[in-house]
C-alpha cells in the first residue's frame, strides 16, 4: 500500500511539472511572438484570387495605424515546413516595426490543398498584405526561405511594381538576373545541402566565382559576401551573405536573421532603427522546447493515473523480471542490426515506395493517402517492419522455441484477450487525448509545441479525417517494433530485469544512434567543405533530422507502457498515434480535397 501511495504521489508530481513546463514554454514562445505585448499576432485565413483559402500568421506592431501605416513584409516558409518555421524572422521583422504576413503554401499547415500550385500562395498573400490599411503599400518586402523563395519570385514577377526589396534565404538561383527581382539580398548557408543542384558547383564558396552569380550581382570578380552591389535608387542593389549552416540551419541562424532584418532596415522607409544583432526570436525557440519536454513528460502520469481506475486495472501486469530475450552476442547482433537497419534501408526503400508501389498500384498521393512524403515513410517503415518480424521469427524458432506469447507481451495467459486490447487502445487514446488538449490550449495563445523544423500541431479537420488512412499502417509497425524491443531485445543483467531508466537509454540508443551515424555520414563531409555525398536524396537527409526526435519520444514510450503494463499494446498504440498525428499534421497535401 505504501508503494502504490508513493507511486501515485510520484505521478502527481510529474503531472505538475509536465504541466508547468508546457505552461511556463507557453507563455515564454507568447510574450517573445508578441514582443511583450507590443505585436497583435492574429491566426487569419483568407480567399485570394486564385479561391484558394490561406492561411498565415499576422504581426501587427502597435505603432502600425491606419494613420500612420508600416512597411508590411511577406514571409513565406520552405517545403514541407508552415509558417511557424520562419519565426525567427517573422518576429524580428515585427519587432521592427513591419507588418508581417507569415503564409502557410498551399496544401502546407492549414492552407487548402493541392501544394505546390496557386504560385505557392505568394501572389494571394501579396495582395492580401497590400490589402491592410496599417500597411504602407510602397513599402512591401518579400522574404522566402527555399520553396518560399520561388513563391515570391512569381509575386515579384506578376506584381512588378507592387514590391520594394527582397530577401531570399537558401533558394533556387535560376530565376535571379541583374534586374529582377528589385533590391536582392541572398543570404545562404555555407554547407548548403542543395548546393549542387542550384548552383551547379559541389559547394556554395565555389559558386562566388560563377559567371551565373558574377552576371548576377554586376561584377566580373568573384563575388564578395557583405559587400553591397548595384544600387537602391534603381532597384538594382545586391548583397551576399554567407553564414556558417546548412539549408534548414538557416531557419536558426542569427546571423541569417540579421543579414535579412538589416536589408529591409536598409530598403524599407518606416519601422524602427533597431540593431539587426539585437534579436529575442530564439527565447521563443526555448518556450517552443520546453512546452514540448513538457507534452511528452504528460504522457507517461496520464497514462500511470487513467490504469490505476478499476476499469483498466486487469490490463496493468508487471513485466516478467527474467525477460526471456536475447543474451550475449545474439542479443548485440540483433541490437546491431537494430541499429543499422532502419537508417540503411531508408532511401533504398523510400525509392522504391515512390516508384514501384506507387506507381504501380496508385498508392500515393490520391484520395486516401493524399500525402506524398507521408506515405513513403509509412512505406519504408511497413518494409523495415516485415524484415523486423521476419528476423524475430528466425531467432524465436531457432533459439527461443521456450518462450511464449506472454513473455513477449502479446498475450494474457495462454491466449490473445481481445477485450483488453481494446482497453489498451482506450488508454492509448487517453493519453494522447490529453497531450492534444494541452496543444489546443496553447493554441489561444497562437504557439504550438517545435524545435527547428520538429512540430507538433493541431490538426485540421481535413488532417484529422488524413489521419485514419495512414493509422492503420504505423500501428502494424509500432506493434512490430513494441514485439522487438520488449521481446527480443529487452536487455537484462545477469539475467535480471534493469531498471526502466536503463532500458530507456538502450531502447533510445537503439533507435537514434543509427540515424547519428546517418547524419554524420553526409553533414561531416559538407562541413568539412566538400560536397554533398548524395545530391539527389538531399531533402530526404533533411527529413531524417526529424527521426532523432520522434524515435526518441517512442522509444520512452514503448518501453514505460511495457514495463507498466507487461504487454506492448499499449505503447506501440500511443506510438502510432503520435507519430501519424505528427505526419499528417505537419506534412503537405498534393490532391485537391
Amino acid at each position: 500500500m505504501a508503494n502504490e501511495n508513493k507511486s501515485k504521489r510520484t505521478s502527481y508530481i510529474m503531472l505538475g511539472i509536465a504541466l508547468f513546463l508546457i505552461l511556463f514554454g507557453d507563455l515564454l514562445a507568447f510574450a517573445i511572438q508578441t514582443d511583450f505585448g507590443k505585436v497583435k499576432v492574429s491566426d487569419v485565413r483568407f480567399v485570394g484570387e486564385s479561391d484558394m483559402k490561406t492561411n498565415a500568421l499576422l504581426y501587427v506592431p502597435k505603432t502600425a495605424t491606419a494613420q500612420k501605416p508600416a512597411p508590411g513584409v511577406l514571409c513565406i516558409h520552405g517545403y514541407l515546413n508552415n509558417s511557424g518555421t520562419q519565426d525567427g524572422f517573422a518576429i524580428e521583422f515585427a519587432r521592427r516595426g513591419y507588418v508581417v504576413l507569415a503564409i502557410d503554401q498551399p496544401g502546407h499547415g492549414y492552407s487548402e490543398p493541392p501544394a505546390n500550385s496557386n504560385a505557392f500562395g505568394a501572389n494571394d498573400g501579396l495582395l492580401y498584405l497590400r490589402g491592410l490599411n496599417v500597411v504602407d503599400k510602397n513599402n512591401i518586402g518579400l522574404s522566402g526561405h527555399s520553396m518560399g523563395g520561388w513563391g515570391i519570385m512569381q509575386a515579384a514577377k506578376k506584381y512588378p511594381d507592387d514590391y520594394k526589396a527582397v530577401v531570399m534565404e537558401s533558394s533556387n538561383f535560376a530565376t535571379i538576373n541583374a534586374t529582377f527581382p528589385r533590391n536582392l539580398c541572398y543570404v545562404d548557408g555555407e554547407w548548403n545541402d542543395f548546393a549542387q543542384a542550384w548552383y551547379g558547383t559541389p559547394t556554395v564558396k565555389e559558386a562566388l566565382s560563377s559567371a551565373k552569380l558574377e552576371a548576377t550581382f554586376g561584377t566580373k570578380d568573384p563575388v564578395v559576401p557583405g559587400k553591397l552591389y548595384g544600387s537602391f535608387a534603381d532597384g538594382t542593389a545586391r548583397e551576399f551573405y554567407l553564414v556558417r549552416t546548412t539549408h534548414p540551419g538557416v531557419h536558426i541562424s542569427p546571423e541569417a536573421v540579421a543579414d535579412a532584418t538589416g536589408w529591409f532596415q536598409s530598403t524599407l522607409q518606416g519601422g524602427n532603427t533597431l540593431p539587426a544583432a539585437d534579436q529575442t526570436w530564439w527565447w521563443k525557440e526555448l518556450g517552443n522546447l520546453i512546452a514540448l519536454i513538457g507534452m511528452v513528460m504528460l504522457l507517461f502520469p496520464v497514462g500511470a493515473l487513467i490504469l490505476r481506475a478499476k476499469f483498466f486495472k486487469n490490463i496493468e501486469e508487471e513485466a516478467p523480471e527474467k525477460p526471456k530475450s536475447a543474451k550475449g552476442w545474439v542479443w548485440w547482433i540483433s541490437a546491431i542490426i537494430m541499429v543499422v537497419l532502419p537508417p540503411a534501408t531508408y532511401l533504398t526503400f523510400r525509392l522504391y515506395f515512390t516508384k514501384v508501389w506507387g506507381a504501380n498500384f496508385k498508392l500515393a498521393p490520391n484520395q486516401v493517402f493524399p500525402e506524398s512524403i507521408t506515405g513513403e515513410i509509412m512505406g519504408w517503415l511497413l518494409l523495415v517492419g516485415i524484415i523486423a518480424l521476419v528476423l524475430f521469427l528466425i531467432w524465436h524458432f531457432s533459439a527461443n522455441r521456450k518462450a511464449t506469447g506472454s513473455d513477449y507481451g502479446l498475450k494474457w495467459g495462454p491466449k490473445l484477450d481481445w477485450a483488453k486490447i481494446g482497453k489498451s487502445f482506450l488508454l492509448a487514446f487517453l493519453v494522447a487525448l490529453a497531450a492534444y488538449i494541452t496543444l489546443a490550449l496553447s493554441g489561444l495563445l497562437n504557439v504550438d509545441y517545435r524545435i527547428w523544423i520538429f512540430n507538433i500541431k493541431l490538426m485540421s479537420l481535413l488532417q484529422f479525417r488524413i489521419f485514419w488512412s495512414y493509422f492503420i499502417p504505423f500501428l502494424l509497425f509500432y506493434i512490430i517494433l513494441a514485439l522487438v524491443l520488449n521481446g527480443q531485445l529487452r536487455p537484462t543483467r545477469k539475467g535480471e530485469a534493469m531498471s526502466m531508466k536503463s532500458e530507456m537509454a538502450i531502447n533510445v540508443g537503439l533507435l537514434v544512434i543509427g540515424f547519428l551515424g546517418f547524419l554524420g555520414y553526409f553533414y561531416i563531409p559538407i562541413m568539412l567543405g566538400g560536397p554533398h555525398p548524395d545530391p539527389n536524396n538531399n531533402l530526404y537527409v533533411i527529413i531524417a533530422i526529424q527521426f532523432l526526435s520522434m524515435f526518441t519520444i517512442v522509444a520512452t514510450i514503448l518501453t514505460y507502457f511495457f514495463r507498466k503494463t507487461g504487454h506492448i499494446y499499449a505503447g506501440a498504440f500511443l506510438s502510432a498515434l503520435l507519430v501519424t498525428w505528427i505526419f499528417v499534421a505537419s506534412q503537405p497535401i498534393f490532391v485537391a480535397m
